[in-house]
């Protein structure tokens, strides 16, 4: 076989290796499918798109943190467990997480993006809204900025990062789908508000941000829906911060607490005409407790709330929206039917959880 046929196939390797490699794809252009910016408009925003995503992931991922939790066993030791992730909010080491993944934590540590360790103390955690701050002993730490979430609009871009094994950021992108969900938290309060997004969520990326494409903090995730492809949550960044300034103050959120079991309950269309009331449901009284403010202020079993400070009420949520901001230790007007009777009373709430 004459020579110039054994080395014909290692030029052609040689030159499959140059074009693989990027070199002399100039010359060797035809049969290559590679669309031309130029001759798409399409291409140039999807590279601004990656780029936007780029630069947040660049610029936020530092300041997001893995949280190692260790909880104590049965035999009274302490068993390490990858929890979650946060994003640090303050250069002194406040970092911002869910409560599911730090409550009744021993030990805390985090680990940053770049591999450094630190350990870490519970400031308070409010399980109501599914929010905790921990602290870092550190200081001068890249931080996040907190923005308006009431300044969303559903089909907005947003971009979910977690730090879920540390020393590199997980990072998935989508858009907002709806605002203002609701869902139950771990102790049955109604989180209100919630941001519904198409971000996947990778596992331990719960306490992770959600941010906008300025890489402002938008949202804390909070929980995905197993059964339900590609659906996310997160809590509004305008709930964070005053959960998270209650619980830097004060270590817990303060909220008023009147001492009464309650549910919603239809009323007679008759009673809802005679009283001109403008909802048919109240929130019944079902258990009073004895040592709480409604029974020093004369509340009873079976007493049927329609209105708190002139606000009408017509179930337990609507009941917990309005103590959620009111202040504890001011006096409090309620509103209530037993029998056929209008009665108006006044207490004072007490400091609750």
């Amino acid at each position: 076989m004459p020579k110039s046929k054994r080395e014909h196939p290692d030029q052609r390797a040689q030159e499959s290796v140059r074009l693989i490699s990027g070199e002399g794809q100039a010359e060797s252009s035809k049969g290559r499918r590679e669309v031309s910016s130029k001759d798409n408009t399409d291409v140039e925003l999807l590279d601004a798109y990656s780029r936007a995503v780029i630069a947040v992931v660049d610029t936020v991922g530092p300041a997001v943190v893995s949280i190692f939790v260790g909880m104590e066993s049965i035999e009274g030791e302490q068993e390490q467990q990858g929890a979650g992730s946060g994003v640090v909010i303050t250069p002194d080491g406040y970092v911002l997480t869910n409560s599911h993944v730090v409550h009744n934590a021993r030990q805390l540590k985090t680990i940053f993006t770049h591999g450094r360790s630190a350990s870490a103390e519970l400031v308070g955690d409010d399980p109501a809204t599914d929010l905790a701050v921990i602290r870092v002993d550190s200081s001068g730490l890249p931080y996040a900025t907190l923005g308006d979430s009431n300044l969303l609009r559903a089909g907005q871009l947003v971009i979910a990062v977690g730090n879920p094994l540390g020393f590199q950021s997980t990072v998935s992108t989508g858009v907002i789908s709806a605002l203002g969900r609701a869902f139950r938290s771990q102790n049955g309060r109604l989180i209100e508000n919630i941001i519904q997004h198409t971000a996947p969520l990778n596992p331990g990326n719960s306490g992770g941000p959600l941010l906008d494409s300025r890489g402002r903090v938008i949202g804390i995730n909070t929980a995905i829906i197993v059964m339900a492809q590609g659906i996310g949550f997160a809590i509004p960044s305008n709930t964070a911060k005053w959960v998270a300034s209650q619980l830097i103050t004060h270590g817990r959120v303060r909220r008023a607490y009147l001492g009464i079991g309650g549910r919603s309950r239809q009323l007679d269309r008759r009673i809802v005409r005679f009283h001109n009331l403008l909802r048919e449901h109240a929130v019944e009284v079902i258990s009073v407790d004895p040592r709480g403010p409604a029974a020093q202020a004369g509340i009873r079993q079976g007493d049927l709330i329609i209105a708190v400070s002139d606000q009408e009420v017509a179930s337990v949520d609507d009941l917990h929206r309005f103590l959620a901001d009111y202040p504890p230790g001011s006096p409090l007007a309620l509103t209530i039917l037993r029998g056929q009777k209008q009665i108006s009373l006044v207490l004072v709430p007490a400091e609750g959880s």
